[in-house]
């Protein structure tokens, strides 16, 4: 009887388990369907006022919606949807006015829906900030009202691509890794103040693993409290999404889960060559994040890493006792000799950067503002040329 009963509670525990398991999946199932059909409304918005689409703004905003705008001497300015698609003229349909829209946030609550979105008009040197009420109504997401408010930007409009490891453990163990959460805003923060936008790619898709932050230090707390960057990397693009040439440069991020997923992925092996090879664009790679490298090939089959001067975080200064390590798919000091590249590194805790043409790598975490400077420097000197 007691055989019974126990094996009873646990068919039930099961099921219940399994229930909430369900409810769960089929929640964020439902929570990235919608997600993506509200961006589909922005992007509307977006292409439809870049290239004066009418067609594609009608889709985007609902006829009775109204836009709260300014001008001078007119801080409140009310248009609606209709006047406001008709200023764009049907003689322009088609031709890119220079206007570069993305999306910066979204938040939902059931059928209820606010966007913060930017637009840069580098040409301009111009950022606008939108704000949109979206609703779905009779089962399309559309804009009920805008409102934007503008300022001078340095701004370029030119993007790069941080690659990152969905991996939430070492291999096929429990053990817990995640991006090293330094390598990601030091870097960031250079690109950020020289007028780069910055997008995230990750194997999966999503929210990512984050390691080592420290919310005493100044750079942590600036960002982990800056909505907008933590809703990016907790929406990080699947590669699929990626548009090769939207990019100047690749940026491979570290931390010890950059062993898993990545170097070894089709899709953003195919993302990066086509950046470095077909677009003239930039590789580089940080501490853990230069095994993201380790197997790119030109398109003469050769390695990229042959006959390159390469950093990254070496063999020598990894724990190889320890259970992590034995979950390592390769090492990076080792394949990439074998590959025909030079590996080089300072002593522990030093910065150390090494530039070679368009492929630029770091040592480890003090190592990533140094890259993103000297990638700078390349992106700018090719735009003054």
């Amino acid at each position: 009887m007691k055989h019974r009963l126990f094996a009873l509670i646990t068919w039930l525990i099961l099921l219940t388990y399994t229930q909430v398991a369900a409810a769960r999946s089929d929640a964020e199932l439902t929570a990235a369907t919608e997600h993506a059909a509200i961006e589909t409304a922005i992007q509307h918005y977006f292409h439809g006022s870049a290239y004066s689409d009418k067609a594609r703004l009608k889709q985007a905003f609902h006829s009775q919606a109204r836009l709260y705008l300014e001008k001078p001497d007119t801080p409140f300015w009310e248009v609606s949807a209709i006047d406001y698609i008709n200023w764009y003229k049907e003689a322009n349909q088609g031709k890119f006015n220079g206007r570069l829209g993305r999306v910066l946030h979204i938040d939902r609550e059931g059928n209820l829906a606010t966007v913060k979105a930017e637009i840069l008009m580098p040409a301009r040197q111009q950022r606008y900030i939108d704000m949109f009420l979206l609703k779905k109504l009779d089962g399309v997401w559309q804009i009920l009202s805008k409102s934007a408010v503008g300022e001078a930007s340095p701004h370029n409009g030119k993007r790069i691509l941080f690659i990152l490891s969905s991996a939430h453990f070492h291999g096929d163990s429990n053990l817990p890794t995640g991006v090293s959460f330094s390598e990601i805003v030091n870097a960031y923060d250079e690109f950020a103040k020289a007028g780069f936008s910055v997008d995230f790619v990750s194997p999966e898709g999503g929210a990512l693993p984050l390691a080592y932050i420290n919310t005493s230090e100044p750079m942590h707390k600036k960002y982990l409290y800056n909505s907008d960057f933590m809703y990016a990397i907790g929406h990080t693009l699947k590669p699929e999404q990626v548009v090769a040439q939207d990019y100047r440069a690749v940026h491979y991020v570290g931390g010890t889960n950059a062993m898993y997923g990545v170097a070894d992925h089709p899709q953003l092996q195919k993302i990066s060559m086509a950046i470095y090879e077909q677009h003239g664009g930039i590789i580089s790679a940080v501490c853990h994040g230069t095994a993201g490298i380790a197997h790119l090939r030109l398109k003469n089959g050769e390695y990229l890493v042959k006959g390159r001067r390469i950093s990254g975080y070496p063999d020598e200064y990894e724990h190889q006792d320890r259970p992590y390590f034995q979950e390592f798919p390769f090492l990076i000091t080792k394949t990439i000799e074998e590959r025909g590249g030079t590996f080089l590194y300072s002593p522990r805790n030093t910065a150390h950067i090494e530039i070679d043409g368009r492929i630029i790598t770091g040592q480890n975490y003090l190592s990533s503002a140094g890259v993103a400077k000297a990638m700078i420097d390349i992106l700018t000197k090719e735009t003054a040329n």
